[in-house]
């Protein structure tokens, strides 16, 4: 059963109430992230997200661990363009003492400036490791290349420039701007008391207040770009991102461009899958992927070979497009992908993570909520002449994107540089 309060201080609080499970899980989502930033903050939402796991005014780093661990349960958070979320899983017996500490965290973390210190070593090892890992750097230069100068283009690490010069009060002020009750929104799915969990909630959460509460704002849509971007770095394969352009998360059409994905790449029946890897054995990793955004979107094929194969999978890539393009998807296809899309939804709302998951997404994207009969309707409502006039809007057009890393010849960038140019 689904509910939705929103307290007296705008914090939403979203639930879905399932006694069949024996787990709960909680997560705090803030609408603020990487695009929210400056380009002098870049990286401080996910800085942030570390931060709060380094300590309160009660309990040290190494409690918050040790009583996780004595739950049984999972506590973490994740950073993404547009929001930045902390959650706990445990048992439903144990969200008592789930709620205290989660909140603990984030409403009373000290940030002590020892803490901050250490902590940015942690964060520039990671951006050092997405540097050392192709694949993750790949799509961090070709969201710089399609995004251009707009906020999204910009890595959720930041830069190690940016994350040096991080003090205590740089991370207060961030979180007294963006933090504020009306971007916040608690989302709760699992096995629980519902009149007993919003009374504990509005203790918990009703006397939360930011100085900077009902700021508005500041986002605007990319204008996405096309183009090259080559970067040739010493690696056994070259790495390609092909881009094109997607739709807004919340978009009419999104279910007819989850199809559309599906059967171009984003499935190991996929046609490039099928094509590239299984039947001429060129790439062990090719796929594609969405990117939703709130107000924009994009579509990506990634894919790893060797330096020789570059213009032979790339010709191969662009076939598959220019098929879906001008032939579309017959009744069969449609109808395999519906039912892989459904399977994919059912068995991944099986858990409570997942369900608090989509009860946040829910609620920050269009504020409403979607039962499963109802994605199960809008999948099912997807025809081919959709999924071929979606190909025909998206993937053509003059703002194709690619993005190359790895040990591109000289003749090879002259080549790629002239053929998307």
């Amino acid at each position: 059963m689904y509910r939705k309060l929103i307290l007296d201080n705008g914090i939403r609080l979203v639930t879905e109430q399932i006694p069949t499970l024996k787990s709960v899980t909680v997560g705090i989502w803030v609408n603020a992230g990487s695009r929210d930033e400056s380009p002098a903050e870049a990286g401080y939402s996910h800085f942030i997200e570390h931060m709060f796991f380094k300590g309160t005014s009660t309990r040290s780093a190494t409690d918050i661990s040790r009583e996780i661990d004595a739950l049984g349960g999972e506590m973490n958070a994740f950073t993404t363009r547009e929001a930045t979320t902390f959650y706990v899983k445990v048992l439903d017996q144990h969200l008592p003492k789930a709620l205290d500490l989660l909140s603990d965290l984030f409403l009373r973390s000290r940030f002590g400036r020892k803490e901050i210190e250490k902590e940015k070593q942690v964060v520039l090892e990671e951006i050092r490791m997405v540097q050392d890992d192709p694949e993750d750097l790949v799509q961090d230069l070709h969201t710089k290349l399609v995004m251009g100068r707009h906020p999204l283009s910009r890595p959720i690490l930041g830069r190690e420039s940016t994350i040096v010069g991080i003090s205590r009060r740089n991370l207060l002020e961030y979180i007294d701007t963006h933090y504020c009750p009306e971007e916040i929104v608690v989302a709760i799915a699992g096995n629980f008391d519902q009149r007993q969990l919003e009374k504990t909630m509005t203790r918990i959460f009703g006397g939360y207040r930011t100085s900077s509460s009902n700021i508005s704002r500041k986002r605007w849509p990319p204008e996405l770009q096309g183009g090259t971007m080559i970067k040739q770095k010493p690696l056994e394969q070259v790495h390609l991102c092909v881009g094109f352009e997607g739709i807004a998360a919340g978009h009419k059409d999104r279910y007819a461009v989850y199809a559309l994905n599906s059967v171009l790449g984003g499935s190991v029946s996929s046609r490039l899958f099928q094509e590239i890897r299984e039947k001429r054995g060129l790439s062990y990793s090719i796929y594609s992927f969405l990117s939703g955004y709130s107000d924009s979107g994009t579509i990506t094929v990634y894919v790893g070979i060797r330096a020789r194969e570059v213009e032979r999978v790339l010709d191969l890539v662009y076939r598959e497009i220019r098929k879906l393009t001008r032939h579309g998807i017959d009744g069969h296809e449609l109808k395999r992908t519906q039912d892989q899309m459904k399977g994919s939804l059912m068995l991944s709302l099986e858990s409570s993570h997942s369900r608090m998951n989509k009860l946040a997404k829910d609620e920050l994207i269009a504020g409403t909520h979607t039962t499963l009969d109802d994605l199960i309707k809008e999948i099912d409502g997807v025809t081919e002449q959709q999924v071929f006039q979606i190909a025909q809007n998206l993937l053509i057009g003059d703002r194709i994107a690619l993005t190359g890393l790895g040990p591109l010849s000289s003749r090879q960038v002259e080549n790629l540089g002239a053929k998307f140019s």
